[in-house]
């Protein structure tokens, strides 16, 4: 498991004060008539950019929720998707919810139709001239990673602690077996001592990106370990206030000003 109950995101850096923000719990429907649960926030002003997140191996539950509302304070309009409604419905994603089954029954091709569908409704919301970004953790790192090597009209994708071991249904191999095929830009976060993340797949997926000739950067904080990226570790703030600076300096780069 990655994140708990009582995990909460960071604060990102903020000159002045936080933009004003709303978030909402959405059921949203795919292509294929799939139902699923998502959280949609958006700040009061105008979005300068769109951020869709891919939650841990829990699916959607509370850091996540969090997360898009931190996003849209400073003006990017986030959704955070579900990924079990195939196979759990619309029920609580809360500690007691019982993953494993549904992770084994999970299939690239039903993430990817709720991630068209996410998209779709993100900028419809907030706009479909902003740039589109993409940022997942641990199990949702992995799936960052395979989606970025289908685009998706993506600016650029953020993993954090991305699984590189796991090939889900459908897929044509572990995240570090697609990655030469990166289509967008990427920047990605890794814990130095994540113990289930060794160093040397992080720079094996590194030189994986090399292959696919676009933009990366793969940062490691050493010491760190996995889920560093949580409000409660206060050993590690100050890679959590990298690794948001960061991500503002990529969003930007990225177009979105």
């Amino acid at each position: 498991m990655c994140y708990d109950d009582d995990a909460r995101p960071p604060y990102p850096p903020i000159s002045g004060s936080a933009m004003a923000a709303d978030g909402a719990d959405a059921v949203l429907t795919a292509a294929d008539g799939n139902q699923f649960a998502a959280y949609m926030a958006q700040p009061h002003g105008p979005a300068r950019a769109l951020m869709l997140i891919y939650p841990d191996v829990r699916g959607l539950h509370q850091f996540y929720k969090d997360l898009a509302l931190r996003f849209a304070e400073i003006g990017v309009a986030a959704i955070a998707m579900d990924y079990f409604g195939r196979t759990a419905g619309l029920t609580s994603r809360a500690d007691a919810f019982e993953y494993m089954p549904h992770v084994q029954q999970l299939k690239l091709e039903g993430v990817f139709a709720d991630a068209r569908a996410s998209l779709a409704h993100l900028r419809a919301a907030a706009g479909t001239d902003k740039p589109s970004f993409l940022v997942g953790f641990c199990m949702g790192g992995g799936l960052t990673i395979q989606t970025g090597v289908e685009g998706f009209g993506l600016a650029g994708v953020i993993p954090f602690y991305a699984g590189m071991s796991r090939a889900i249904g459908g897929a044509k191999g572990t995240a570090l077996d697609v990655a030469p095929g990166m289509k967008v830009p990427l920047l990605g976060f890794f814990g130095g001592a994540d113990q289930g993340i060794p160093v040397e797949q992080v720079h094996a997926l590194d030189m994986a990106l090399d292959k696919s000739g676009v933009e990366h950067e793969v940062v490691i904080y050493p010491g760190a370990p996995h889920s560093f990226f949580d409000r409660r570790a206060t050993d590690f703030a100050e890679a959590s206030a990298d690794a948001w600076k960061r991500m503002l300096g990529f969003i930007a780069a990225h177009g979105g000003k």
